[in-house]
């Protein structure tokens, strides 16, 4: 009888592993009228609530998603510049520079420019830390998520695509992410 319990475990626990590392199912989403991007199906519209915790500014995102338990987020922001689209090699590097500076410490894994249906999409995938504070109470510990983010340069506006989750959810959702930034299209 244990040998059967211990194969039905051991059945059950690899089916859990498998279940984790399956890409998860992308579904057309139109942003705004202009913008579309193949989103996992468990990603809903944030709330806004969500949205001022999370992005406390004056312009609110063209479009938010997060997961059911609100630590899986892709969001679509667009900013005011002076770049255009025959500068992208150099925004890109003030934007690396602007998210280095934005954590403690920052792991690149990949990044580039990818030509997406004629556009060129700055790119950056990487892991940032966070320290916590020591000295405040329920924050000692740091933060750690893995981000894939592109920017878009345009005449006078850079679109932000920005996906992001915990770390140690980082196996589970990379090839999706990376999925869903293909399936970006803007017209």
């Amino acid at each position: 009888m244990n040998s059967m319990w211990a194969k039905s475990f051991i059945l059950l626990a690899a089916g859990l592993v498998f279940v984790s590392f399956m890409p998860h199912r992308l579904v057309k989403t139109r942003v705004t009228s202009e913008i579309s991007v193949g989103l996992p199906s468990e990603l809903m519209p944030m709330t806004p609530e969500d949205i001022a915790q999370r992005y406390p500014s004056v312009r609110a995102p063209l479009g938010a998603y997060t997961n059911e338990l609100r630590v899986v987020d892709f969001s679509v922001n667009t900013s005011a510049t002076q770049w255009t689209e025959k500068d992208t090699e150099l925004a890109q590097k003030f934007f690396k520079a602007g998210i280095t500076n934005l954590y403690d410490r920052v792991d690149y894994l990949n990044e580039g420019v990818l030509l997406l249906n004629k556009k060129k999409f700055i790119f950056f995938e990487f892991n940032s830390r966070v320290n916590g504070d020591k000295r405040a109470q329920g924050s000692a510990e740091p933060v750690l998520k893995y981000h894939y983010v592109a920017y878009l340069v345009q005449n006078k506006r850079t679109l932000v695509f920005s996906f992001t989750c915990p770390r140690e959810l980082q196996t589970e959702w990379q090839s999706t992410a990376r999925e869903m930034f293909s399936s970006l299209r803007v017209r």
